[in-house]
Order: structure tokens, then sequence, then C-alpha cells
């Protein structure tokens, strides 16, 4: 696992869980843009399994919308998917297949995805 940059703390403490994700969830914590390649079928159609994604730290959660894909956890799992629904200051995030992960704050919300390369 990737050491949290300098005054952030621990992943549990930043809110952010163990996973997949936790190194680039630290770096988006501290102000970086990231790149990975996640693994799976569950956004099949917007993010091929295996693609160079790039995300971004989110500085304004008010500019967050409905079909945005984020790096996000929700209830301890790290995930890169869609923003469902909004509402009163809450997100629903589910997959590209129908699946529903939750509700959650901002604070979950670790950065957002701006470029997709095969």
């Amino acid at each position: 696992m990737t050491a949290a940059p300098r005054g952030l703390g621990s992943p549990a403490i930043m809110g952010i869980g163990k996973g997949w994700a936790t190194g680039s969830m630290i770096r988006l914590k501290a102000g970086e843009t990231v790149q990975f390649r996640p693994r799976g079928q569950s956004m099949r159609g917007k993010v091929p399994s295996g693609a160079l994604c790039t995300v971004e730290p989110i500085s304004d959660p008010s500019r967050l919308d409905v079909d945005q894909i984020v790096l996000c956890t929700v209830r301890g799992a790290q995930y890169l998917h869609l923003i469902k629904a909004i509402r009163d200051g809450q997100y629903l995030i589910g997959n590209n297949r129908g699946g529903i992960n939750g509700w959650i704050t901002a604070d979950s919300i670790h950065g957002r995805l701006i470029a997709v390369e095969a």
C-alpha cells in the first residue's frame, strides 16, 4: 500500500478504506491527478476492463453531476462507478449494468474520471 503523504493520516482516517485503489485515492486527496487500469465488467460500455483511466481530484463537489464516473468508497468498498442520482448532498453510486452500490456523501468521492484510453 502507498504511504499517505505527510499530514494526511492513515487511509482509514481519510475514509478511503483498503483495496485496489487505495494508493490512487491517497494521491487524489493530496491534490494529484492519477492514472490506473481497473479490471472488471461492471462499467462495460463506458470503461473497458484494463483501459487506462485518468482521474482528477474533486475541488468543488457542487460540480458533480448525474452520469459522471467517480472513484469513490461505498461502505468500505472502492469503486470507479457512476453517480446515478443526487439528493440533499448525497450521491447514489452504481455501475453501468444496473447495479446499485448505495448512497454516499461528497467526502467519499475521491476523484472524477476525465479520460479513458483503451
